[in-house]
């Protein structure tokens, strides 16, 4: 029996830690904590869950704000995000082990984590990583295909391989990129490493990040990222089950790999996923929206009919062309019979004063090129505040996304070996 462990972690960004929690043949399952709960390192206990709501919110337009790079701009760059994902992962680098924090980015395609000596950093609260007193770090050399096939390297003076990531938003992350031994603790007590995997380790960082963290965990599609990396060990595929925002925080959402990662079963619907730029991207191609009988095309005026819109795990909300937006919003509110009433936050546009729960809100459908998704209410319209819902979808320049929000309570699988993702309707608390 092969007992090597086979993982690719995802998502999520909607901020998590994952935690190892399950291990069979071929097969990982996951423990997703989002990052409101009580259980990450970035929860705020004076906040109540209305404004845990109202943040995500606020990060879903800042993170679209940084979504794409300056055309123009000569400086080589990964349209990664700084400070918006919407999930955490712990895991442990080098021999021996060294524990650090990272935010987990399917948007982006390289793992990176702040590195001792520090020419400049950010002020990172928890100890920084040393490779010196690592006996598995080892520096990749220029000439290797490797270094040749990553977009934003270069050499430096020792001839060792050198990346530069700059953000949009002036933020950026330089060092050299190396292989390390990675390592997840599972929760049963052993440990599972994965030696020789590609990391960027920065000397040099700037930027708006988290100060629990060290850096970014990178699951896009990119030759580097984990998931590229791990892609044959776990035959291509993962999946994950995302909890309503505001259940138990006890509970957890999973994130799964290999065989436990199959989506399959009554209900189960599949679109394929389109590799263009920015690589890092899991682009799909959405052709509709309907509302009761009202049918919305999905019309991107300075796009492709083809992968036109990001599907994305660390972006809350969804996020429209205006002319797109504009439309499913009027649909929405032609069959919604409540009070109007502005978003307390200004953020959102429609917005409902509701005295129950009970309320039924039309179910969206989301029409992707063969894929019919059905959106119950829980994933389309948000709890701003006590006795005010909002649809969580607005109008933006940038994107469009398919945010986590949309996907709640939905097993949402990837397949990179048939370029699918797959969904099912779930009760993610069950699953």
């Amino acid at each position: 029996m092969n007992t090597r462990p086979f993982i690719t972690l995802l998502f999520f960004s909607l901020c998590f830690i994952i935690s190892f929690s399950h291990s069979l043949r071929n097969s990982f399952s996951f423990e997703l904590i989002h990052r409101d709960s009580s259980k990450s390192p970035l929860y705020k206990p004076a906040q109540n869950k209305f404004q845990h709501v109202v943040n995500a919110a606020r990060r879903s337009i800042n993170r679209a704000n940084r979504l794409f790079k300056d055309s123009l701009s000569n400086t080589p760059e990964s349209t990664v995000y700084v400070n918006g994902g919407e999930y955490l992962m712990t895991y442990s680098v080098g021999t021996p082990p060294f524990n650090v924090y990272g935010v987990v980015d399917t948007g982006s395609d390289i793992v990176w984590l702040q590195c001792k000596p520090c020419e400049q950093c950010y002020k990172q609260t928890t100890p920084i990583f040393n490779p010196s007193k690592s006996s598995s770090y080892k520096n990749i050399p220029c000439s290797s295909n490797l270094c040749q096939s990553v977009r934003y390297t270069s050499c430096n003076k020792q001839n060792s391989c050198e990346y530069t990531i700059n953000f949009s938003d002036q933020s950026y992350s330089q060092g050299e990129l190396s292989v390390e031994t990675l390592t997840l603790d599972s929760t049963t007590g052993h440990s599972v490493s994965f030696p020789k995997t590609v990391i960027g380790c920065g000397h040099n960082n700037r930027g708006m990040f988290q100060g629990e963290t060290s850096g970014i965990v990178g699951l896009g599609i990119g030759p580097v990222s984990l998931t590229t990396q791990l892609k044959s060990s776990i035959g291509g595929k993962f999946s994950y089950c995302l909890l309503p925002l505001l259940v138990d925080s006890n509970k957890t959402s999973k994130l799964n790999f290999g065989d436990a990662a199959v989506v399959s079963g009554d209900g189960v619907v599949s679109t394929p996923f389109v590799k263009k730029d920015p690589q890092a991207f899991y682009y799909l191609t959405l052709e509709a929206f309907s509302v009761g009988n009202k049918r919305i095309e999905f019309e991107v005026l300075d796009d492709s009919e083809e992968g036109n819109i990001i599907l994305d795990s660390g972006t809350t909300l969804t996020l429209l062309p205006s002319h797109v937006y504009t439309n499913l919003e009027s649909a929405v509110a032609q069959l919604v019979k409540l009070d109007r009433v502005d978003d307390p936050n200004q953020l959102l546009n429609l917005c409902y004063s509701i005295t129950s729960d009970q309320y039924d809100f039309p179910i969206i459908t989301a029409h992707f090129k063969g894929a019919d998704i059905k959106l119950n209410p829980i994933s389309t319209f948000a709890h701003v505040a006590d006795g005010v819902v909002c649809l969580a979808f607005t109008s933006s320049q940038t994107g469009p996304i398919f945010g986590n929000l949309a996907q709640l309570n939905l097993l949402v699988g990837y397949d990179l070996q048939q370029n699918i993702v797959s969904f099912k309707p779930s009760d993610c608390i069950k699953v």
